[in-house]
């Protein structure tokens, strides 16, 4: 018994983004991001704690291009994940969740994300 005039699901051509939708989708995606990250950042300390032949093939690598955009890309997702959660818990406490406080948090946690990871990047350098 099919119903041909049942109405379909939403499609990404017909749905309209948000901030909101868009913050959700990007918070997975950088969780995951984050969990293989934390799997590579142990590994690279199993291998410092080896010896000095690993810790130079760490060391070229960290100062390659793949490995500085490697690391303040890592710092932006770490970062985003980090303010996104403090808006969940703003959740979790019953405020915000109005349409205009959502779109105002979820622009300040995007731009506060970048601003947070130019910040580690600097500080990293030794700028500040």
């Amino acid at each position: 018994m099919e119903n041909k005039n049942n109405p379909l699901s939403p499609h990404l051509q017909i749905y309209s983004w948000n901030v909101s939708s868009l913050l959700s989708i990007t918070h997975r995606i950088v969780g995951v991001i984050n969990i293989i990250a934390i799997i590579f950042i142990c590994l690279w300390l199993i291998l410092l704690s080896l010896g000095e032949p690993s810790h130079e093939f760490i060391q070229m690598f960290l100062k390659s291009f793949y490995g500085k955009f490697f690391t303040i890309a890592l710092s932006w997702s770490f970062s985003f994940h980090i303010l996104n959660e403090i808006r969940h818990l703003a959740w979790d406490m019953g405020y915000g969740f109005d349409l205009k406080t959502s779109q105002i948090t979820g622009i300040i946690t995007i731009f506060g994300s970048f601003i947070l990871a130019i910040l580690i990047y600097l500080f990293a350098r030794n700028v500040i």
